[in-house]
Parts: C-alpha cells; sequence; structure tokens
C-alpha cells in the first residue's frame, strides 16, 4: 500500500441535482457516474468512488445519488464514510432529500463534515446570503451546526480555495479507523475482469485482509482466497477498514454476489433472522411505529424487509427510543454496534434507527422483567469492548467462557481480547480460573448464595447430619470441580460456610441426633472402634446389638457423615481413627523404605489380606499412594 494512502472515506449527501457529482469531479478530477443511463439521465443512479489527495494524504470518496428513488443506495454508501460534503444548491436551498439525508446521516452515527454551498454562479449576492441563512437554521441542533458553509461553483472554480483547506481540516480530524478487528466487508458490487475473474468491491467496516487470505461470502457460505487487491485503484498487499477497495477472487462466481452480502474471515459471523437492537424514531411530527409494524431495513449495504417488535411499549411516538427486536424476511449479516436504518414500507419514508445490539436465535419474551432487565444490561454494555465483554463472560454458558468463545460472541479479534481480559482482572470484575477460563465476579456471588440456599435446605431436611456432602452439592449446581472449589473457597474467606470432612455446613449449624439415636450410635461406633484393622460387617454388628439392618444403616450412614466411620469399600467401614493410625504406619515406612510390597501391609498392622487390600486400595483412591503392580509408592515422597 502507498504510504500516502490513508483508510479514511468521505461522502457526498444532499438533494438531487444540487451538484454532488460536478464537484467530486471539479477537486478529483473522477466522474463519479460511471453507468450509461447516469450519463444519458444526468444524475447518479448508483453509488461512485473516487480517490482524492488531501494535504499529500489519499483518501476515498464515496458520491451518493440525491434522488428518492435511490435512498437505499445512498444508505448504502453513507453507512461506511467517516464524514461527509454536505451539499446544498444555493439556487434550491434546502429540499426534501436534503432533510432525508441529513436524518440518515445523524442516525448512522455520522459526526463530521462541512457544508458545500454550490451553483452560487447562478444567484445573486442577496440570494446568496438568505439561502446561507436558510442553511445555517436548518443545521441547528445537529451534527453538523458548527460545521463551516463553504460558497463554491463547479463551474467558475469560485470558492473552491477556501473549500479545499475546510477539506484539510476536516480529514485531519478524522481519526482513522482501527484495522486490527476482524474483516468485514459489506458487498456494494461484483463484476468480472478479463484474465482475474470475479472482483468485489466495496469499503471493509473493520480489519484488513491480505492477498492470500481465505475469504468467506455470507450468507452463501462459499470460500475463496484473495489473489489481487486494489485500493483507490492502486494495487496493493493489503485492504483496511475504510478504504474504497477491489478484491479479486477468482473461486467466486460474480453472478451469485450481490450488494448486500458479506466478505468475512473464519467463522465468526453467520446469517441472521433475528436482531436485538436499539433503535430511535425521528423527531419529526406525526411520526409513529407500532409493536409489530412491517419496515424496510437497511444496513451496511443490505436492503431487507421486517418487523419490529418494541421491547417496553405498544407504540412508538416521534423522538423516542426504545429496545427492539427486529425479524427480518431475509437472513443477512451484522455485527455489534452497526448502524441501522429503517424506513416505512409505503410510501418510502425514513423514520428511524439506531445500534444493533447483537444477533439473536429467537424471539425474547418482553413480558419477562428479568428479560427486558437483561436486554437494557447487554445495550449498555456492548457501547464499548470491556464492558461487553465483561457482560459475554457473566452470562457464558456454564459460568466459564474463554478467548475463542468471548470472540465469537463479540466479534472482538481474538489478538484484542487479552488486554481487555487483563484491565477486567485489575478491576477485579472477573476471576480466571485457570488458563484461558474466565469467570465473572457476580456470577461467583450468585452462586454463592445458591449454595449457601442448598446447604441451608439440606439443614432443614436433615439436621443430624454435619454438613452436606461436597460432591452432591456440585452436581446439584451443575458445577466443574475448579469453579465449585472457587466457590466455596471465597465463602470460607467469608466464613459464611465451614467444612469438615469433605461436608459443608454453616457456621452456626449444630447437628442435632435424637436422643433416642445417641446410646445406639456410640454402640455401633464402639464395634467397629473395638475391632480397628478387622472391622466387622454390617450383618455382623445388627445380630449383636439386635438391631434392624435398615436401622443400622442409617447409624453407620450417620456415623459417617460425622466422620467416624470411613467407607473403605463396598459395605466395608472401619473407624476412623483406625484408617489413621494406618495412614500413619504407611506413611513412616515408605519415607524410610521407599516402597511397599502390597503382600506385606498386612503385617504392618495385624491384620488379614482381607482388609490390608482394600485399605492400601482407598489410600489409592485418595492420592495418598499410587501403585505400580503389586507395589505401592508415596505419591508426594515429602508427605
Amino acid at each position: 500500500m502507498p504510504s500516502n494512502q490513508i483508510n479514511i472515506t468521505l461522502g457526498t449527501a444532499g438533494h438531487i441535482d444540487h451538484g454532488k457529482t460536478a464537484l467530486i469531479k471539479c477537486f478529483t478530477g473522477c466522474d463519479t457516474d460511471r453507468l450509461k443511463e447516469e450519463k444519458e439521465r444526468g444524475m447518479s443512479i448508483d453509488l461512485g468512488y473516487a480517490p482524492c489527495t488531501i494535504s499529500d494524504l489519499e483518501v476515498g470518496i464515496v458520491d451518493v445519488p440525491g434522488h428518492e428513488n435511490f435512498i437505499k443506495t445512498m444508505v448504502a454508501g453513507a453507512a461506511c464514510i467517516d464524514a461527509v460534503i454536505f451539499v446544498v444548491a444555493a439556487d434550491d436551498g434546502v429540499m426534501p432529500q436534503t432533510l432525508e439525508h441529513l436524518d440518515i446521516l445523524t442516525l448512522l452515527g455520522i459526526r463530521h463534515g462541512i457544508v458545500a454551498l454550490t451553483k452560487i454562479d447562478r444567484v445573486k449576492s442577496e440570494e446568496l446570503n438568505l439561502v446561507r441563512q436558510q442553511v445555517q437554521e436548518f443545521l441547528q441542533g445537529t451534527f453538523l451546526e458548527d460545521a463551516p458553509i463553504l460558497p463554491l461553483s463547479s463551474i467558475t472554480g469560485q470558492g473552491f480555495d477556501d473549500f479545499l483547506e475546510a477539506l484539510k481540516e476536516l480529514v485531519a480530524g478524522i481519526k482513522p479507523k482501527r484495522i486490527d478487528g476482524l474483516f468485514r466487508l459489506p458487498i456494494d458490487r461484483a463484476f468480472s475482469a478479463r484474465g482475474y475473474g470475479s472482483v468485489i468491491a466495496g469499503i471493509p467496516v473493520s480489519g484488513s485482509i491480505h492477498i492470500g487470505d481465505e475469504i468467506v461470502l455470507l450468507p452463501l457460505g462459499q470460500k475463496g482466497r484473495i489473489k489481487n487487491i486494489q485500493v483507490y485503484s492502486q494495487q496493493s498487499d493489503t485492504a483496511q477498514a475504510g478504504q474504497c477497495a477491489a478484491l479479486n477472487i477468482p473461486q467466486f462466481d460474480q453472478k451469485t454476489v450481490e450488494r448486500g452480502q458479506s466478505l468475512t474471515v473464519g467463522q465468526y459471523f453467520k446469517p441472521s433472522l433475528w436482531f436485538l437492537a436499539e433503535l430511535t424514531l425521528l423527531p419529526h411530527d406525526k411520526l409513529f411505529l407500532k409493536n409489530a409494524q412491517h419496515v424496510k431495513f437497511h444496513t451496511g449495504t443490505s436492503q431487507v424487509e421486517a418487523t419490529v417488535y418494541l421491547m417496553q411499549s405498544e407504540k412508538l411516538q416521534q423522538g423516542q427510543q426504545d429496545l427492539v427486536q427486529i425479524r427480518l424476511n431475509a437472513p443477512l449479516i451484522a455485527g455489534p454496534k452497526d448502524r441501522f436504518i429503517i424506513r416505512t414500507i409505503s410510501p418510502a419514508v425514513t423514520i428511524g434507527g439506531g445500534m444493533i445490539v447483537e444477533a439473536i436465535e429467537k424471539k425474547l419474551k418482553r413480558s419477562d422483567p428479568a428479560i427486558v432487565q437483561d436486554v437494557r444490561q447487554r445495550a449498555d454494555a456492548v457501547k464499548t469492548d470491556k464492558d461487553f465483554l465483561a457482560y459475554c463472560i457473566k452470562h457464558a454458558p456454564g459460568y466459564i467462557a474463554n478467548t475463542q468463545q468471548l470472540s465469537q460472541r463479540t466479534k472482538i479479534a481474538p489478538g484484542l481480547i487479552p488486554a481487555l481480559i487483563e484491565e477486567l482482572l485489575q478491576q477485579h470484575d472477573i476471576i480466571q480460573l485457570q488458563e484461558d477460563q474466565y469467570v465473572h465476579s457476580q456470577v461467583i456471588k450468585e452462586i454463592g448464595a445458591q449454595l449457601l440456599t442448598h446447604v441451608e435446605q439440606f439443614h432443614q431436611q436433615a439436621p443430624q447430619s454435619p454438613g452436606i456432602p461436597k460432591d452432591e452439592l456440585a452436581r446439584t449446581l451443575s458445577l466443574i470441580d475448579k469453579l465449585f472449589d472457587l466457590v466455596v473457597s471465597d465463602l470460607k474467606k467469608q466464613v459464611k460456610i465451614t467444612e469438615n470432612n469433605q461436608r459443608l455446613a454453616l457456621p452456626d449449624h449444630q447437628s442435632e441426633v435424637p436422643r433416642e439415636l445417641r446410646d445406639l450410635l456410640e454402640k455401633v461406633e464402639d464395634a467397629f472402634q473395638r475391632k480397628g484393622f478387622a472391622p466387622p460387617g454390617l450383618s455382623e454388628v445388627a445380630q449383636s446389638l439386635q438391631i434392624p439392618p435398615k436401622q443400622l444403616l442409617q447409624l453407620v450412614n450417620l456415623l459417617t457423615e460425622h466422620g467416624r466411620l470411613v467407607p473403605v469399600a463396598d459395605n466395608l467401614f472401619f473407624h476412623t481413627d483406625a484408617v489413621e493410625r494406618a495412614r500413619q504406619t504407611l506413611i513412616e515406612y515408605l519415607q524410610k523404605e521407599k516402597k511397599l510390597e502390597s503382600v506385606k501391609f498386612k503385617y504392618l498392622i495385624d491384620t488379614t489380606r482381607k482388609f490390608a487390600l482394600p485399605l492400601l486400595d482407598y489410600f489409592d483412591r485418595i492420592g495418598l499412594t499410587r501403585r505400580v503392580g503389586y507395589t505401592r509408592y508415596l505419591q508426594n515422597p515429602t508427605a
């Protein structure tokens, strides 16, 4: 790319026959009316493009048609410009499309521009002063109210020096579009070039693309590879957001490529029929929008009929704003923060526009206050990358998000996400669970509240139990171990929960064993404690204590919950004291001898193989030892 090229695009706007095309031809030398019909009719029908050198910087110019029948084309051209040359003819003054074009520019978020008061050779000085005053009054309260109004003539050249100086100041005050995002180009047109094949033209709205890169044509889903690039009609290795670009992609059939389709990369975008959006109605008399009203919907270079569903009212009045759901009659590509325009079906009049929040899978229930609140939060968050990233982490499936998932939803390039993540971590808005896994701090609090509720309910249902088993609670909450442990750790730090023997309880919980069971519990515990490393079977205990087997199982489970018995294998329980003595014996031996042949363990604790081997297997399971064949080693030799 030549060093003097800059990714800024200007656009014209204004009523038909106010001299937009002639003005561009005067200061660029380019005739943007390229179609035969345009030449014959003397008016612009389609978008025209021209390069323009300003202060040794080459920028792009988009010339849009002014006729009311081509408003959809005007919207397609204005959607990707950085600033406007707003044209009003001195012999006509403000006309219907002057107003509609200004409305469209405002709704599209254009904030920079100058005003060209053309055809001054056709009026006297008194008339010029009057029309200049009219234009000033017309622009009051708009983004152009402080813009310079520059009288000029494309016939005599009068006023062009001042116009070009203002143009230089305009370009100097514009910040070029960022080029580190995901590449996306709303297609303006496609044609076939002899010896090259299909060429697709338009202005990328984000990112950059290079020769050799793979590209995707949506909504068709076809893939191709870029063979050549032209920017401002010059050969280039790359095309960037904000530049008039033509991409040579031989794999595509130009007959299937249409204005309104998009070129993008990877799997980040997909066609959608539903969009959540923030809509503002223009502040003109008698304008309104009913819930479920059919409209023409414009975004990028796309136009499709659609139905607008209001989220918070049945009717939107002039100048009002609402969150809306838009159901399109045909799928298209759009991303968060894209601007859009809506027009009535017949007669076709621009009535409003706004910002797309994001594509959604289906219609949301506006009768649900929680959904409406979430939609408000989402619309606020999407306006800045960091806030939207935080929102997406908070609402991630399974509570956990990684870089790829976040990039897919936010449409933020993966390379930009780590810096945003770091900011959120420093602000303690999110927590890193493990490498490339993040959870929102508010989610930790919300899960913690759910966890405490489950623990409290467990205490009410089983007051005799010391607490709910951790693994049972993790399954109930459908949490992975890392996240569950993080929530529990956070609650422990706040002294909102206690843990004992892999069970969780509220700090003030005291297990209430019924008085009639206390004596039996002591007898059952004593039966296991006395037998040490050769504990009795359940049937033996039931028979010796004359306790029904079902009741004995309840007592044994209760002792297990209180950490007095340890389930070593199916129907095999050891007293906690015996397990601890066996553990110490095993550790001391292995620290000294480094390994233990399994058969030797029964001699170390003076028991039989029947009890020694299940104990060894238990120590393997809890991570104390590891087994290699028939030999045991300490899992952590320094233990």
